[in-house]
């Protein structure tokens, strides 16, 4: 089972072994949950946490429901071998314009995405359960998220398609009080992708704050803007 805390364990694990102390940790979409999960069980690895289009809270989801088949046993095996590369290469398209709408999918990440490195069935799988853990996943660490100390730096895309904008980010900047949020007023999901010196600024400005950087002249971050074309609604 490879919650986000076994993944958080297991990347303890690995700093431990490159010796690795007080890391700034950055995490997008799903991986926040495991940025978190380190955070709050092994704070001492963690100077600060920079959290990018996150998923933070439970809430009922469509893609959970669809993903579950997969993640069975038995059963997935089976569609994981069979149906699902297929209906991943036919969708394929269709998903990278969900992640990124309403800004078009730059001509880069089509290109050299490695569509068939992720229809691979055990990464089928393995995607899968990471869906059908999300949900519960979240409802564990939510009461926790008042023990985060350090700096954290939280940003999204308000028009952001896969994870609702104002009930995860902008509710968890909420919950943690003294937390830094930065929106993109009319970004999706990809942010990282269509603004990546944003990304940058955000991990700078955290090591300021946690007395890494050598200087502290850094100016507080302003909501971003995204300077990309917006796409029609897919069919």
């Amino acid at each position: 089972m490879w919650t986000p805390k076994a993944q958080a364990d297991l990347v303890h694990r690995a700093l431990i072994e490159l010796e690795v102390e007080q890391a700034i940790v950055v995490g997008h979409s799903w991986g926040t949950l495991v940025a978190l999960s380190l955070a709050l069980d092994h704070p001492a690895d963690v100077r600060s946490l920079v959290l990018i289009s996150g998923y933070y809270f439970p809430t009922l989801r469509a893609d959970v429901l669809a993903s579950s088949a997969t993640a069975a046993p038995v059963i997935g095996d089976l569609l994981s071998y069979t149906v699902a590369p297929i209906l991943g290469r036919a969708l394929k398209s269709r998903v990278f314009r969900k992640l990124f709408a309403p800004a078009a999918v730059p001509s880069r990440f089509q290109a050299e995405f490695p569509t068939e490195l992720s229809l691979r069935p055990s990464q089928l799988k393995a995607s899968a359960a990471d869906t059908v853990l999300m949900t519960p996943s979240a409802a564990a660490l939510a009461s926790r998220y008042g023990e985060l100390k350090m700096p954290i730096i939280i940003m999204a895309g308000t028009e952001d398609r896969i994870v609702n904008f104002a009930s995860q980010s902008e509710h968890l900047d909420e919950v943690l009080g003294q937390s830094t949020l930065v929106s993109f007023p009319g970004a999706g999901h990809m942010i990282h992708h269509l603004v990546p010196e944003k990304v940058v600024e955000a991990i700078d400005l955290t090591a300021s704050r946690s007395g890494l950087a050598e200087s502290n002249q850094l100016t507080p971050m302003q909501p971003g803007t995204v300077d990309a074309e917006p796409q029609p609604e897919a069919t």
